[in-house]
């Protein structure tokens, strides 16, 4: 263990001298995520048509402001590449240009090429939307976090599916509500991690505001 005054403490950063050039601050670059809203779950989903009308004003808005809209797809046995079910719902389909990353798990990251889209665009914060709440909405959020992205979870801009009676599953507005108060008192050092309502959510850049 290192000897001395201080040690092992954060040390205080030396102040810029007359003449000095500032630090440079990164530009903050969100993006737009759009996990698995698929023409057989959104069938499924809870609150359906809401959550797909603020996904596609989400969409609008960043892609007027020119930040970058990322569409991930679920492919398995029960979503099939290639078949009806399978294909994003045609009000969410990607523009011309824009990047739909398939992947067979939860988390969007895992085996996909989506760390390496984000990060050839300069993204640093990942604006979440998706289904399903307690899956792949979580998942991904999660693991953007571990990789160092600041995170928003959009509040209307999630969901999961509709529960058919009595179970141990929570029920759907209970699951989406649950998740958005957790990400709301969720800390990470060294990430912001904020939710928000999808009509706040701002693609116009600048550096971010202070965690917390």
């Amino acid at each position: 263990m290192p000897d001395g005054p201080g040690a092992g403490c954060p040390v205080a950063p030396v102040s810029e001298g007359r003449g000095a050039v500032p630090s440079a601050v990164p530009p903050h670059t969100p993006a737009l995520l759009v996990i698995d809203m698929q023409n057989t779950l959104v069938a499924m989903a809870y609150r359906a048509a809401g959550t797909v009308a603020a996904i596609a004003r989400l969409q609008e808005r960043a892609r007027a402001a020119g930040a970058p809209v990322v569409l991930v797809q679920q492919g398995d046995e029960e979503l099939e590449p290639g078949t009806d079910g399978w294909r994003i719902v045609p009000e969410l389909a990607p523009a011309p240009g824009e990047t739909v990353v398939p992947k067979a798990a939860p988390d969007s990251f895992l085996d996909t090429e989506l760390d390496a889209v984000l990060r050839a665009r300069g993204t640093t914060e990942v604006v979440v939307t998706g289904f399903a709440t307690e899956i792949c909405v979580e998942s991904t959020a999660r693991q953007a976090l571990s990789r160092g992205y600041d995170v928003v979870l959009v509040a209307d801009g999630h969901t999961t599916s509709v529960r058919t009676g009595p179970g141990p599953y929570a029920a759907p507005e209970v699951s989406v509500a649950h998740h958005n108060e957790i990400y709301r008192n969720l800390r990470y050092p060294g990430r912001r991690v904020r939710v928000l309502p999808a009509a706040d959510v701002d693609f116009g850049g600048g550096a971010p505001a202070a965690a917390g």
